[in-house]
């Protein structure tokens, strides 16, 4: 059995597809559970944005293992040593490159799933995304992370290609890591569709990606330091149990966990979580202020025009929203539109 098995490829697979479902399924979230109108952009029906979304996963991998094939052939034909400092060079670029996409899309799922106010100002096209999702974005992040994930997983094969040993184990335990990854992916996915409100998605949600980017982050860059001048380590856990590339501990490697830090590490990984929390409190800030100031020109416009109340429309209101009319003292007065009253108040 032990020459149909190996623990270290089921790992690699188990972190790969661990990482590569989450994203999948932030953005599926997304396009499920925001509102079209915040969510995305004119045009854009929900149907072919999660058509976008499988459509750039599969092909992302489809291209990954192509590139795989192209190199780790020629490779293993012309016995050739694999120059893994390269390797270390292109994953660490790449790992970073994902965690500031990630950081990026934190940062727009409070307003995706409707809880702020635009922060943009409204532009009279039709054809204005404001901000929301595109297909060529959903195809650009989606793809770009997938790539990634598989890609990393052919870099991490090819020196068992080259050196010819356990290709056997191969099989069986890319099959048994890559489920165990979709497995954990697909119950955080649950998660997120059976929270009863959007306020606790949006902070589920958020949490999840800032972590994952600032795990991407750290260890983009810390691949990167193995090769240029590593930093002196602050410590390192010697039990098994803790090994950052055995299962259970290797499942939170994607979120920042390792079993030793070093100077860089610690910085790099703490100062991603803080500038992450200084422009979520930004982006807060920004979008109540738009929400209060666009509260007072609905009003002002309103004054003079009662509408009957069949044609007043109801408007769901933002956690922005919400959170005005409550800074502000009571109600507004009799005779105008208040923005986000539908009956009782409830802006979940």
């Amino acid at each position: 059995m032990s020459s149909l098995f190996d623990f270290a490829v089921t790992t690699i697979f188990a972190r790969e597809f661990l990482e590569g479902s989450i994203i999948i399924g932030e953005y599926r979230t997304i396009v499920l559970r925001g509102g079209t109108e915040q969510t995305l952009a004119p045009g854009l029906l929900p149907e072919d944005a999660l058509a976008a979304i499988t459509l750039a996963a599969l092909v992302a991998t489809g291209l990954a293992l192509l590139v795989i094939a192209a190199i780790a052939i020629p490779l293993a034909v012309l016995s050739n040593e694999f120059d893994s400092t390269t390797s270390n060079i292109i994953e660490g670029v790449s790992k970073i490159v994902a965690g500031i996409s990630l950081l990026q899309l934190s940062l727009k799922l409070p307003k995706f799933l409707g809880l702020y106010g635009s922060t943009k100002k409204r532009v009279n096209h039709s054809n204005s995304s404001d901000g929301r999702l595109t297909l060529r974005s959903i195809h650009f992040n989606v793809a770009w992370n997938i790539w990634r994930e598989v890609a990393e997983c052919g870099v991490f094969l090819i020196p068992f290609f080259l050196a010819g040993e356990q290709l056997k184990a191969i099989p069986l335990s890319a099959l048994i890591g890559s489920f165990i990854g979709l497995l954990v992916g697909v119950g955080i996915y649950v998660a997120n569709q059976q929270l009863p409100n959007k306020t606790a998605l949006a902070l589920f949600g958020v949490l999840l990606l800032v972590f994952l980017a600032a795990g991407l982050f750290t260890g983009g860059c810390h691949k990167i330091e193995l090769e240029v001048s590593s930093t002196p380590q602050v410590w390192e856990l010697s039990n098994d149990f803790w090994s950052v590339d055995r299962l259970p501990m290797t499942i939170l490697k994607p979120f920042g966990y390792n079993d030793s830090r070093t100077i860089l590490e610690i910085a790099c990984y703490w100062s991603c979580l803080f500038l992450a929390g200084v422009l979520h409190v930004c982006k807060y800030r920004r979008a109540a202020l738009v929400s209060a100031l666009s509260n007072t020109d609905h009003k002002e416009s309103t004054n003079d025009v009662v509408l009957p109340a069949e044609d007043q429309e109801t408007v769901e209101p933002t956690l922005t929203d919400s959170i005005y009319r409550k800074s502000t003292g009571g109600d507004e007065e009799e005779g105008t539109l208040e923005l986000g009253r539908n009956g009782d108040n409830e802006c979940m």
